[in-house]
Formats: C-alpha cells, sequence, structure tokens
C-alpha cells in the first residue's frame, strides 16, 4: 500500500531548470511565501535523474516530492527528461509540473502527453513567481502525494 504525504512540509520541491536567475527567483519566492516545504535544485535532466534515483554523489531526495521542470536545457532537456523519468517502472508516477518559457502549442500538447500534472508558464505566475508559490503550497495541501516508489 502506498502511504501519502498528508501535508507540504513533507514535500520536497525538486527544481530542474539550467537559470539559476530562475532558480533563485523561485527559491526567494517561496521563502518570502513561507512555503514550508524542502527544495533542491538540478541544473539539467540528467542531474534530476540521478538525484531521483539516488545516484547522484551530492544531492538526495526522498519522497514525497514534485518536480518542477524547464523544458529548454542543455543536455537532457526537459522533454527527454520527461521520457526517461516515464520509463522508469520506480519514477514513473512522479508529480511533474512545467515551468517553462514556451507557451507554444506543440510543447503544451507533448509535455500533457508525458503526462505532466500543469504547465505554466514563467511569465504568467506572477512577478517573482508569487502565484507559483501560492499554487504549489494550495496544491499539496489538498492533494495527496505519493510517499513511497513502486
Amino acid at each position: 500500500m502506498i502511504e501519502c504525504a498528508p501535508r507540504l512540509r513533507d514535500c520536497t520541491v525538486l527544481i530542474v531548470d539550467d537559470d539559476d536567475v530562475a532558480i533563485e527567483g523561485v527559491l526567494r519566492s517561496f521563502k518570502r511565501h513561507s512555503v514550508p516545504c524542502r527544495t533542491l535544485a538540478a541544473n539539467d535532466g540528467r542531474e534530476a535523474l540521478s538525484i531521483l534515483r539516488g545516484t547522484h554523489p551530492d544531492k538526495t531526495i526522498t519522497p514525497p516530492f514534485i518536480i518542477l521542470l524547464d523544458l529548454n536545457m542543455p543536455g537532457m532537456d526537459g522533454f527527454q527528461f520527461l521520457h526517461a523519468l516515464r520509463a522508469d517502472p520506480e519514477l514513473k508516477r512522479s508529480v511533474v509540473f512545467i515551468l517553462s518559457t514556451s507557451s507554444r502549442d506543440q510543447d503544451l500538447a507533448r509535455a500533457y502527453d508525458e503526462q505532466v500534472a500543469g504547465y505554466m508558464v514563467k511569465s504568467a505566475v506572477g512577478p517573482q513567481f508569487a502565484r507559483l508559490a501560492e499554487f504549489i503550497e494550495k496544491y499539496t495541501d489538498i492533494h495527496k502525494l505519493p510517499r513511497e516508489r513502486i
């Protein structure tokens, strides 16, 4: 049986983005809005997968977690990451939200084909990612997240 996390403070948000300014903006927004979750950052899809699989030399994560994923990154981009994530039996149910500069319909459709939980355009989440912090807090407050990998 899968146990579910009851509250946000039990959750980690993994930010997968190669833009240090965007990562810092999300972190500052979470702090400013007192979002009580742990955060962790990866600079591309390969690093994120190594963190999620427990093979990263310095960074670790345990469920429950939410992934905020940028699509346009060097190395392993967001779509390649999603494909690898969904192909991994232990990670395929991971909750992923796209946080991208792309508002292209093709990217939106492709992301939902990979079963993302939502798609947000960075410019639409408000100044300093304020709406993102509010959204993550509300989402994790009312949704149950898996505590264990299957």
